[in-house]
């Protein structure tokens, strides 16, 4: 059989170059001396899981360029689609949408592969239940459950399985069989963010307990979303979706927060590090010729001093970033523009009026009465910029809110009644936006202000507290309603916000909560200062 340049380029590689290739851009590897024994007598063998919930972003771009590299390293490298464990998550992947899921998940990931130039022959591709249902994985499972306590289970998946007050079992038994995975897919080492680094440490403990080898454990940074904060699949505007067209880039790469000269928590700098230099080994900036022209760097420290001096500015950064992005998104657009991928998607990430049908017994009733869901309502953090006087009334209203967008939105409510200017004026706060817009005493109200408040004499009002360091714009969710689409505008009758707003409560650790799931943004929950027990309105 011939080589492909990926087997030439491992076989003339020392193991000392090889290991270079393998650990670079890592933040932490487990078992580092053993990885270098094995590179000495033979190529290693490595796995990535995914787990096939939301659809796969442009941070996937992260790992696959590190897949690149193990490839390049002459590593025999397996991906797993992850199936089980997309539903054993908190079933954020319903049991009927697993295959196709996979299916999309197979289809989009060999084109980013292919978009990078990654040989495919040199993967294997492997589905979590081909033998994650086999009787002797099952009996490993039940040997591990009598091994690993509720509290090493549940500190393991901490930061990647979905967290809720009242866990389900599934969720426990998440990381005990991701663990299993690195003996059943015989490898000798696993890759993920490390953000899956207590899953590895469990591991670690527990394997050899079964009389399994110890495997190593690579872990990437965790890379901060092109958008701002960590870029997440069920987050829609924090993410750049794989298939967006190049407006739809254009449009979210220009509220990434890039502030001049600031390198820390910069997703633009850390896409070109972490992406762009790995598979290309040089960034070229544009900029206009009066501003000195293109510039060609080959090296990822450069650009970041260059940045930190201001000598790239971010607007230059942005742009030179979404041409190379774009160069990586097009073949990928291209291979779903066919029927049969365009089907694939729509199947496996139905939108969520089109999931049910109407009521049985009653044909009038659609299902757009019928899904009176919190992912309908565009609920988004707001910064107060001014409190004015109403010239109507005897209450201030809030005159300019920024929401995220070019223009401030206005909002006259009567709950500010409750507030003064001092409590408002330059806070953050929580808006419901896409409410038809109504005039309130001559004023156009645009957006309504959520708030705590207690039915009691005198009345209490609180404004809801978004997470620290949260932006204007940074959309609010419902646990579990992460990836529905906001209707456009809520029509005033079918009155879906009144219906929703029945279960809007603050808990008694004074968390906001519809039906007793937190009210999220990508950075934490929603809080007030002290109304416990209170309403939402």
């Amino acid at each position: 059989m011939d080589k492909t340049a990926a087997d030439i380029m491992g076989d003339q590689r020392s193991p000392d170059e090889k290991h270079q290739l393998i650990t670079r851009n890592l933040q932490e590897v487990l078992g580092e001396e053993r990885l270098k024994e094995i590179l000495k007598q033979r190529e290693l063998k490595v796995y990535w899981g995914t787990a096939t919930t939301g659809k796969p972003h442009v941070a996937y771009f992260v790992p696959m360029s590190k897949i690149a590299d193990f490839l390049k390293a002459g590593c025999e490298v397996t991906i797993l689609f992850a199936d089980l464990h997309a539903y054993l998550d908190n079933m954020k992947a319903p049991w009927e949408l697993l295959e196709l899921r996979v299916q999309y998940y197979e289809q989009v990931i060999k084109a980013m592969l292919e978009s990078i130039g990654v040989p495919l022959d040199k993967l294997r591709f492997v589905k979590g239940t081909d033998y994650q249902l086999s009787r002797e994985y099952t009996l490993d499972v039940y040997r591990l459950s009598s091994m690993v306590t509720e509290h090493d289970a549940k500190k393991a998946g901490a930061e990647v399985v979905k967290q809720v007050e009242h866990p389900l079992l599934s969720g426990l038994l998440y990381p005990g069989l991701q663990a299993l995975d690195e003996e059943y897919l015989k490898v000798d080492a696993q890759f993920g963010g490390v953000d899956q680094r207590k899953i590895f440490t469990l591991a670690e403990k527990y394997l050899p307990s079964l009389g399994y080898t110890k495997r190593i454990h690579m872990m990437n940074p965790m890379v901060p979303g092109l958008t701002g904060g960590k870029m997440s699949s069920s987050e829609e505007e924090s993410k750049i979706d794989l298939l967006d067209k190049n407006q739809e880039v254009k449009k979210k790469l220009k509220k990434a927060f890039c502030e001049p000269g600031n390198v820390e928590n910069n997703g633009v700098l850390s896409f070109v590090k972490h992406v762009l230099f790995p598979l290309h080994s040089e960034f070229i900036i544009k900029r206009d010729p009066k501003w000195g022209g293109d510039k060609v760097y080959t090296d990822y420290e450069e650009v970041e001093r260059d940045f930190a001096a201001e000598q790239i500015h971010p607007g230059d950064l942005k742009a030179s970033v979404e041409v190379a992005l774009n160069k990586l998104l097009d073949p990928i657009r291209k291979k779903f523009e066919t029927p049969e991928l365009k089907k694939l998607t729509a199947s496996a990430y139905p939108e969520p009026s089109k999931n049910k049908g109407g009521a049985k017994g009653n044909p009038k009733q659609t299902a757009d009465e019928e899904d009176v869901i919190p992912s309908r309502l565009d609920i988004r953090v707001g910064k107060v910029i001014s409190v004015e006087k109403h010239p109507d009334a005897d209450s201030l209203y809030l005159e300019r809110i920024d929401v995220g967008e070019e223009q401030p939105r206005t909002v006259v409510s009567g709950l500010v009644a409750y507030l003064s200017q001092e409590q408002l004026q330059d806070r953050l706060v929580v808006l419901l936006c896409n409410l038809k817009p109504q005039k309130m005493r001559g004023i156009e109200s645009q957006a309504m202000l959520l708030c705590a408040s207690i039915e009691e004499e005198p009345r209490k009002v609180e404004p809801l507290d978004p997470p620290e360091g949260s932006a204007p714009g940074d959309r609010v969710y419902v646990e579990g309603y992460e990836s529905g689409k906001p209707d456009d505008e809520l029509k005033p009758k079918k009155k879906v916000f009144e219906k929703l707003q029945v279960d809007l409560k603050i808990s008694d650790e004074c968390v906001a909560q519809w039906k007793d799931q937190n009210l999220m943004t990508k950075l934490g929950q929603i809080t007030c200062k002290t109304l416990k027990g209170g309403n939402i309105c």
